[in-house]
């Protein structure tokens, strides 16, 4: 006699487990308890450091300049983030689209970064920093773009003899040198050194002081920019 029992169990158990595969979660980063971290978006316009001459020009003082990125995954909604480098003055747009049109001022040089956000988490995810001149009138040659400070960091602590350094760009690529500021003094007025690198050493500080710092870049067309200012304290 066949013995259907044998062959019976392992089907049910073969049965059960397809169940249990069937409901578990998705990974699709909805609520199945898949990945609910959202990816950075990828910039695609304004280029960067370049010039922008898109966009709708609304004044003399003013035009629309439409801002791309490509969608990212596990994201919901994004905020288009635009700074103006020259007052450092920040805006924030919220939206679920991945083109937005922005007016802004014209022939000013920006930065702009998009964060990507999921509903139901706190995570997000931030993409690079694009930096873009958005076109003013004619001119023959821009200025640089203010230089980014990158180390001492800002409110960071320092040795007593510290390496500044820094990052400069110029969609003109005619950079000639940097003037660095080092001083006690808030905005720093003691020129620590006039040079065409990218860094520089600030020695024998004094410890445990409050110090400022800020960057000067020159181009061969005599225009200037001038970077915020960074403090840091010395051990």
């Amino acid at each position: 006699m066949i013995n259907y029992n044998k062959h019976i169990k392992p089907l049910a158990y073969l049965f059960v487990l397809l169940i249990i595969a069937g409901c578990g979660g998705s990974d699709d980063g909805g609520d199945g308890g898949g990945n609910t971290t959202p990816k950075a978006a990828a910039l695609l316009f304004p280029l960067e450091n370049s010039e922008c001459n898109e966009g709708t020009i609304v004044s003399d003082e003013m035009s629309t300049v439409p801002f791309e990125w490509e969608a990212s995954e596990n994201t919901d909604s994004y905020t288009l983030v635009i700074e103006n480098l020259l007052d450092n003055t920040v805006k924030n747009v919220n939206t679920q689209s991945t083109t937005v049109q922005e007016t802004i001022l014209r022939g000013v040089p920006y930065a702009w970064l998009v964060v990507s956000k999921v509903n139901g988490s706190t995570q997000t995810a931030i993409s690079p920093k694009w930096r873009f001149y958005n076109a003013g009138a004619p001119v023959e040659n821009h200025a640089p773009f203010p230089a980014e400070l990158v180390s001492p960091v800002m409110g960071g602590l320092a040795v007593t003899s510290p390496d500044l350094k820094w990052t400069g760009s110029d969609i003109d690529n005619d950079i000639e040198s940097y003037d660095v500021y080092l001083d006690t003094a808030n905005p720093p007025t003691t020129l620590l050194t006039n040079t065409s690198s990218s860094n520089a050493s600030g020695t024998n500080l004094n410890p445990d002081t409050v110090y400022y710092w800020k960057v000067v870049t020159k181009d061969g067309h005599g225009n200037t920019s001038q970077s915020p200012v960074f403090e840091f304290r010395t051990q």
